[in-house]
């Protein structure tokens, strides 16, 4: 390992500024009026005190409108959880230094924007994973009986290759994630089936019902095409195709363990992008075909859970809180997230 002493020496013969190290070195280029120069930049750097983080924020040109207030906030918010939520005010990636009047005040405005608007979401996740479970649960042990999730003639007999080279079919791999959710349940209608039948497979109206999200999804898209017991359970979510509903289930998985784990969806692009071309929706959709821009950010995936909201609860209050709580901060950016286009003036947002 090449070890360098701390130093801020430049050395001008051979145009390169050595910082910090006792770690292997990365060198880049940076380019000014004067010409260019390389420094070697370390991916491990010197724990900073709260006072040393609020310092290399002034000095890279971000203002405070209360000082005394920000120190406190980092004593509960860590510098590299609002760190996202000022990417995009930097004027220089490289130097990390700030557009002008970027005032940190207004990056804690943004943070508390999306962790209000997370909240509502999670409301929102919530009755869909409901429905989703009590609907798989009631239509497919009603025609099959209560242990059909573990019968592989009901699941499409694909093929996943997992880390070690073991193959496995993705019902087998599910069911494999479905019983370690059930081995640790403490939910007292768990315990006591483990305690009555022990080493006896529960029914599904047990089983699922500790099942993760992302559990259920990859049940459900794994189901059969041809179970008609697939196609009821779409329709009465509102979609016309199966398939549909598989892709906006497994992106709103994919956003409910963002939220679970209090992540930020401020300017994130998704990993998961749902269908946004619907055939023949029943309830309100856009009439208009989304910017590239709505579709990776977070706009597809929250536009998917109002629709479902709507079919699975009318009347709810999961738009108007949307509404409301963008109306309530007319300062921030929202097209960060997607909303953008005139996306109010869509069926589906009026």
């Amino acid at each position: 390992m090449i070890k360098y002493e701390k130093t801020d020496k430049f050395f001008a013969k051979s145009n390169i500024c050595l910082i910090f190290a006792l770690t292997v070195p990365v060198l880049h280029t940076i380019r000014t009026a004067g010409g260019s120069f390389f420094y070697v930049a370390m991916p491990n750097k010197p724990a900073y005190t709260i006072a040393d983080q609020l310092k290399l924020l002034k000095s890279r040109g971000m203002l405070f409108r209360n000082e005394a207030q920000a120190a406190e906030l980092f004593k509960n918010i860590s510098y590299y959880r609002f760190k996202g939520y000022w990417w995009d005010r930097q004027s220089d990636f490289t130097l990390h230094t700030f557009l002008p009047n970027t005032y940190f005040e207004d990056i804690v405005d943004r943070y508390n924007f999306d962790r209000q608007l997370r909240l509502i979401l999670f409301d929102a996740i919530e009755r869909i994973e409901i429905a989703l479970r009590t609907k798989m649960i009631y239509y497919m042990s009603v025609s099959y009986g209560g242990l059909w999730y573990l019968d592989p003639a009901f699941f499409e007999n694909t093929t996943i290759t997992l880390n070690g080279g073991m193959i496995k079919t993705i019902h087998q791999n599910t069911l494999d994630e479905l019983k370690k959710e059930f081995d640790r349940s403490q939910e007292s209608f768990i315990k006591d089936h483990r305690s009555r039948y022990p080493n006896k497979d529960a029914d599904a109206w047990k089983t699922l019902e500790v099942a993760s999200m992302g559990t259920l999804s990859k049940f459900y898209k794994n189901l059969k095409h041809q179970l008609p017991e697939k196609a009821t359970i779409a329709k009465e979510m509102g979609l016309n195709l199966h398939s549909e509903l598989s892709s906006w289930l497994e992106a709103i998985a994919y956003v409910r363990n963002i939220i679970a784990h209090h992540s930020r969806l401020w300017s994130r692009n998704m990993v998961k992008r749902p269908v946004e071309k619907l055939n023949n929706p029943v309830g309100k959709w856009f009439v208009n075909p989304l910017l590239p821009v709505q579709a990776k950010k977070p706009f597809l995936i929250i536009s998917c859970m109002v629709y479902l909201c709507n079919e699975i609860t009318p009347n709810n209050q999961i738009k108007s809180k949307i509404h409301e709580h963008i109306k309530s901060n007319p300062s921030i950016p929202i097209y960060k997230l997607g909303f953008m286009n005139n996306w109010h003036k869509e069926p589906l947002w009026q």
